[in-house]
């Protein structure tokens, strides 16, 4: 049974791990896993698959660590191969790669043999995690006020200078980011990036709007940009 767990190139001068320190480490990695997974859980849009990834990454990383601990090339190849994951990953928030981050750094500590260091790093961290998303750290007072408008306008009509007044009337700051042919030509949507000086007034502001650009469609949504910045 002990050769079972030997590896095919192992010497007499070379450690091998022993079956219940395999089992110990990896085991602290699954608990140190599922840990990180409930922390994200908290307050937080997820996915079934992003939470399987946060229960067991840590042990993945764990039992890489144990295999080419001491073995520079070795090392040196698996770094190579975790690089590699992240051009076949699809883009995530700051706070997913945050808490990837954390899995693979716990998993680490655990791999090394350090299992009451890898314990304690992730129930800080954790702690810290649900304590930020409890009191919204971080995030802006007036997020509210960043919209984007989409204004249809008829193809005669000259978008130069008609809606510049009643923006600056309403807004802090505004700025004309597309201009977009539609309908067959006879139409132009024009997409404006604004800051709302009162959001209660949004509607006295498309209003106004309507009656410049003749009853037309008119979108009033959130700016993307302030979810994909990191």
């Amino acid at each position: 049974m002990k050769d079972l767990f030997r590896g095919l190139f192992d010497t007499d001068m070379i450690s091998v791990i022993s079956l219940s320190d395999f089992l110990l480490c990896v085991g602290v990695a699954l608990v140190t896993g599922l840990i990180l997974a409930f922390a994200y859980m908290f307050h937080s849009r997820y996915t079934k698959s992003f939470i399987l990834t946060l229960a067991l990454l840590p042990a993945v990383v764990c039992v890489v660590i144990m295999m080419v601990n001491g073995n520079v090339g070795a090392g040196v190849a698996v770094a190579g191969a975790f690089s590699l994951v992240r051009f076949r990953s699809v883009p995530g928030t700051a706070k997913e790669i945050t808490m990837l981050f954390l899995a693979m750094g716990s998993g680490l500590i655990a791999g090394m043999g350090y299992l009451g260091f890898s314990v304690l790093f992730t129930v800080i961290m954790c702690l810290f995690c649900v304590l930020y998303t409890k009191l919204d750290f971080g995030a802006g007072k007036k997020i509210a006020a960043y919209k984007t408008i989409n204004i249809m306008i008829p193809e005669d009509l000259d978008y130069g200078g008609v809606f510049e007044e009643l923006l600056s009337e309403y807004t802090k700051e505004y700025e004309l980011v597309r201009v977009k042919t539609t309908n067959m030509g006879s139409m132009f949507r024009l997409t404006y990036n604004i800051v709302m000086k009162d959001v209660t007034k949004e509607k006295e502001m498309i209003d106004k709007i309507r009656c410049r650009n003749g009853n037309l469609e008119i979108t009033v949504s959130k700016q993307d940009t302030m979810v994909t910045e990191l």
